[in-house]
């Protein structure tokens, strides 16, 4: 392969119902680190119908120049239709660097399209670099998230990575950067267009995203049940924070999934992070560690998570709990 013929840093646009995903967002400040690293450009790939008039805000954020292709055929996200379009503008661009965000739809659209291409991909990135021969380092947790492997494609272009949301930091909207648009028009082979979405069935949530939250309240193993869950959503409530938690409060049931933070849940970055009975383990850590302040309750005092904590209580998380929600309460009256 002529790698020579391969340049610029090309990133998926993930965008909902005509909304742009902050992960996006999130990837394109990375893209445009990476690009100045390299002296090439970033290009943003966005897909979808009736979304041309979001390409302007694409160039405020780094993008050099936007790729659109705004067309029925991608008015909702479904695999085939999304994988033509980016496998044939791929093929024709040849870029060197792809960024996908670690999503649902991300993590669909990523193995098919490297797959097709007949390159690598990485998955799961937690951090992106350039080395001194120009590759692009991807790292990710390894075995269980015990250590960091940091993955080179030297031998295949493009060098593809999925980074999951809330790792890297949203840059700063630039309304004066100048860039340029392009539409693109794809031949689509709708023969292999084998699904087709009938009806859109949305579950009614008041939760705030965990990712959004200012202040998180999270629990682990030491809150123990749903009691003590239901302590940490009266502080919570008094702070106005949400309420988060580790695997092992996920895995017995107690929390649902999405509001998980860690390896195999989700990235977060709030001002505040309370860790009520929560050891520590990296996958944990991994999750939550570029938080501002972390303020950690554990009845261990050798747990792991107060080397990362910025004030740590020993004590029982179900007696300090109460206290503090019933001294913040008071904080707030005066």
């Amino acid at each position: 392969m002529d790698k020579s013929q391969y340049k610029d840093v090309y990133v998926f646009i993930e965008q909902r119902e005509g909304v742009i995903q902050k992960v996006a967002f999130e990837l394109l400040s990375k893209a445009r680190e990476l690009a100045d690293l390299l002296d090439e450009k970033v290009h943003a790939l966005l897909l979808g119908h009736k979304i041309t008039d979001k390409a302007s805000e694409l160039i405020a954020y780094g993008a050099d120049n936007v790729l659109v292709v705004d067309t029925k055929e991608l008015e909702q996200y479904t695999t085939e239709p999304y994988t033509q379009a980016i496998v044939q503008i791929l093929n024709n661009k040849k870029p060197s660097i792809v960024l996908i965000g670690a999503t649902t739809i991300g993590r669909d659209l990523g193995p098919r399209i490297s797959a097709r291409i007949g390159t690598g991909l990485t998955a799961d990135c937690t951090g992106l670099d350039i080395s001194e021969e120009r590759n692009l380092l991807m790292t990710r947790p390894a075995f269980g998230g015990n250590l960091m492997a940091t993955i080179v494609c030297k031998e295949h272009r493009p060098q593809m990575s999925t980074v999951r949301p809330g790792v890297m930091l949203k840059g700063e909207k630039n309304t004066s950067r100048k860039g340029s648009i392009e539409e693109i028009k794809i031949n689509f082979d709708s023969s292999k267009f084998k699904i087709k979405i009938l009806e859109t069935v949305k579950e009614e949530k008041n939760l705030t995203d965990i990712t959004e939250a200012k202040i998180l309240v999270s629990g682990g193993r030491g809150v123990g049940n749903t009691e003590g869950f239901k302590k940490l959503q009266e502080l919570a409530n008094t702070i106005n924070a949400e309420v988060s938690s580790s695997r092992a409060m996920v895995d017995v049931g107690i929390i649902p999934h999405d509001r998980q933070v860690g390896q195999t849940g989700k990235t977060v970055r709030p001002d505040v992070y309370f860790a009520f009975g929560i050891s520590g383990a990296i996958q944990h850590l991994a999750g939550m560690e570029e938080s501002d302040y972390i303020i950690a309750v554990n009845k261990d005092k050798d747990a792991p998570i107060f080397q990362c904590a910025d004030l740590g209580i020993v004590g029982n998380v179900n007696q300090i709990v109460p206290l503090l929600t019933e001294r913040l309460k008071k904080e707030k009256e005066i």
